[in-house]
């Protein structure tokens, strides 16, 4: 996170900061950081109950859904133990390895459950993704140019950036991209356009290969090789069926879930000029307007990985993934005193959204979509207590 020592500016008159003063967005950085600091120290038991509590469901799931696909051979068996090994994957991904790897449980001190040790069950190398997600993505969120994740350097996903012939082929490479979510990521975490640009050495490309090729490997081994030959000759082939498809639901979930989290009309996208020596305040703002809600259930919650709170997570990415329902309403507390949009939509909403950006701008050309107004709380409802029905509606009973 950037000192506090200068402020996040834009000239453009739509723009929710073109009307905040410099006092203004410390206010909000110091109100931003009083919910970090509130949680953190607010941290104990229940907290580490939660997820050791999921890790040890998740390895259940995983390994109750490998036992049945030793009778992958069988229908019944090959629907219930691929069903129950893409949850399990989803979990592993997007709940458990995601927010360990952000050190969002470090402070527990537990050396199984640390950022530092918590290796994934994905083709990335922890170290790899650390630095390309944790680093570049949550430090440069959204800065067109800066943040690699804006399109994943093979996509245009906003205005901002230039026009090439190659992005015709986005709508193909977009399918691709769902359908090998783990690997696509594997090899951007590599940062190949830094290579290009000569930002980076070839022996660090070679060190980054070599750690994709021996974690990919063991997931081939693992996937593909080792579990389908516990299910015997007449399975093999069944079980092979039943990992490729759970990883490809994996990839699919996890692809559309981060980028209806970054990439819906909502989200803002900011110039390296914008950005620059940004304040402690300024830098919480830009996560805000980088990130976009997606609503559901608490199911929907957990297996996204609570990131359908992309808002709170890009606020405080270090912060147990649990707390941010909890959070939720301060936060949109904030951005009603201040008149910031809260960006959120339901899954669906979102998801289209992307396509359609997706879609137009393959082709040259393409103007920014409309943005969320300041956001503003429905107004409370009242129980009216009993009531008697009548044919012009209820009545209160006792008014």
């Amino acid at each position: 996170m950037p000192a506090a020592s200068a402020t996040f500016t834009s000239d453009h008159p739509n723009h929710p900061l073109h009307r905040l003063s410099r006092e203004q967005i410390d206010e909000i950085g110091v109100a931003f950081q009083a919910i970090h600091d509130e949680v953190r120290g607010d941290l104990g038991e229940r907290d580490a109950e939660y997820i050791r509590g999921l890790i040890q469901f998740h390895r259940r799931l995983a390994a109750l859904s490998r036992i049945v696909l030793m009778a992958s051979r069988y229908p019944p068996a090959w629907v219930l133990g691929t069903a129950g090994l893409s949850v399990a994957k989803i979990l592993e991904n997007m709940e458990i390895g995601h927010n360990v790897l952000h050190g969002q449980w470090d402070w527990m001190n537990d050396p199984n459950i640390h950022s530092s040790t918590w290796d994934w069950d994905t083709a990335s190398t922890s170290a790899s993704w650390k630095h390309s997600h944790n680093y570049l993505h949550h430090t440069y969120t959204n800065v067109v140019g800066k943040d690699k994740d804006v399109g994943y350097e093979i996509m245009r996903v906003d205005p901002k950036q230039d026009w090439e012939p190659r992005f015709l082929a986005q709508p193909v490479v977009n399918v691709l991209l769902m359908l090998l979510f783990e690997w696509g990521v594997a090899f951007h975490d590599m940062d190949l356009e830094a290579i290009r640009k000569g930002d980076k050495h070839v022996s660090e490309l070679k060190d980054d290969l070599k750690g994709v090729a021996q974690k990919g490997g063991r997931q081939v081994l693992k996937d593909y090789i080792a579990f389908p030959a516990l299910s015997g000759r007449k399975g093999f082939k069944a079980t092979l069926k039943a990992n490729v498809t759970a990883n490809i639901v994996r990839n699919i979930w996890s692809n559309a879930i981060i980028f209806c989290g970054h990439f819906p009309d909502q989200a803002y996208t900011f110039t390296e000029e914008e950005a620059a020596d940004e304040s402690q305040g300024a830098w919480y703002v830009r996560q805000l307007l980088g990130a976009a809600n997606i609503e559901g259930s608490d199911t929907f919650h957990l297996m996204s990985g609570n990131l359908s709170y992309q808002v709170e997570h890009h606020l405080f990415p270090d912060m147990p993934s649990s707390r941010y329902k909890e959070i939720a309403p301060k936060v949109k507390a904030i951005c009603e005193r201040y008149e910031l949009p809260y960006n959120t939509g339901p899954f669906l909403q979102q998801w289209l959204m992307v396509q359609r950006t997706i879609l137009r701008l393959a082709f040259p050309g393409g103007e920014p979509r409309p943005k969320s107004p300041p956001y503003v709380a429905p107004p409370e409802v009242r129980d009216p207590g009993p009531v008697v029905h009548s044919v012009a509606g209820p009545i209160p009973a006792f008014p």
